[in-house]
């Protein structure tokens, strides 16, 4: 019987791309894969669950740096910036995970459904051993690519079963917060999906703000302590990141990458890149297409 490693590794093989996605016709879901050790990857991430079927990847987020493996799954609960690296991965032993989006909309329907109590606090970043339902929901999932007919039948209760299972294991009382209706998580998340939409674009605080239903100091307290990031500092990760991908996937220049994303001055643009990646624009783009056709 094929096994869920087995069954990512499948997928990852025909679909992933220069970078190791593997996209599925099912949203939010992703396989993950990589031939050898890669370099350090910076994103800012939604809140997801990747569970890992073989290989290593370490994950730092702030002051706080995880490893895990084959039989680890790491939830991220929130929209926080990320820096991670696989560091075992050979051609004959990928690195293979599959990522999983959570669509909070279900998660706060599962939370109201099974009477879930939120704890208070909670980690922004969570490793714990893959639970055997979620693996079981999660390959149950995977099958149905290798039968497109039964994506529109069965597709979105199978993605809610993965879901439930989700609540209902390790990870549970971090994911209820997530669906707590009017908490902090969900009133962030406003604000968030109109800074990932317009990030490009000057945003007025006070619009933000009211999207999340705050007022601009509590709102500046709240987005803090969700993400880990002031709102300005949250938009300049996501315009930098989007300016690295424009460089490394469509060859843009670092000029044209820095208006693209909404910098006026190409200068400022080289600082603030440089502080976050380490190097200037082209001399860091350079050394990850290096990297990336080394994986490759």
């Amino acid at each position: 019987m094929t096994t869920l490693m087995e069954a990512v590794r499948r997928h990852a093989e025909a679909h992933s791309d220069s970078y190791g996605l593997g996209q599925t016709p099912i949203p939010g879901l992703t396989t993950v894969q990589a031939l050898a050790p890669g370099g350090l990857v910076h994103a800012v991430m939604r809140p997801l669950v990747c569970l890992v079927l073989q290989g290593t990847k370490h994950v730092t987020m702030g002051t706080q740096a995880f490893s895990f493996g084959a039989g680890d799954s790491m939830l991220i609960t929130a929209d926080v910036p990320t820096v991670s690296q696989i560091t075992r991965a050979t051609a004959a032993a990928p690195y293979l995970s599959l990522v999983l989006e959570l669509d909070l909309a279900v998660v706060a329907e599962l939370a109201a459904q099974i009477k879930a109590v939120p704890a208070a606090g909670g980690a922004r970043v969570r490793l714990q051993p893959t639970d055997t339902e979620v693996a079981d929901a999660a390959l149950r999932l995977m099958r149905l690519l290798d039968r497109p007919e039964t994506l529109p039948v069965l597709q979105t209760q199978m993605v809610r079963e993965l879901h439930y299972w989700l609540l209902a294991g390790r990870h549970g009382a971090d994911i209820q917060r997530l669906g707590w209706p009017g908490g902090h998580a969900q009133r962030i998340a406003r604000a968030v999906t109109v800074l990932r939409e317009e990030f490009a674009r000057p945003l007025r605080i006070e619009r933000l703000a009211a999207t999340a239903g705050m007022s601009p100091s509590s709102f500046h307290q709240h987005f803090r302590a969700v993400t880990s990031l002031s709102p300005l500092q949250f938009q300049k990760h996501l315009r930098l990141i989007e300016a690295r991908r424009l460089m490394l996937s469509e060859g843009k220049s670092a000029s044209a990458a820095a208006y693209t994303v909404g910098y006026e001055s190409v200068p400022q643009f080289t600082r603030e890149y440089g502080r976050m990646f380490g190097l200037p624009p082209m001399r860091e783009t350079a050394a990850a297409r290096s990297l990336v056709a080394a994986g490759g």
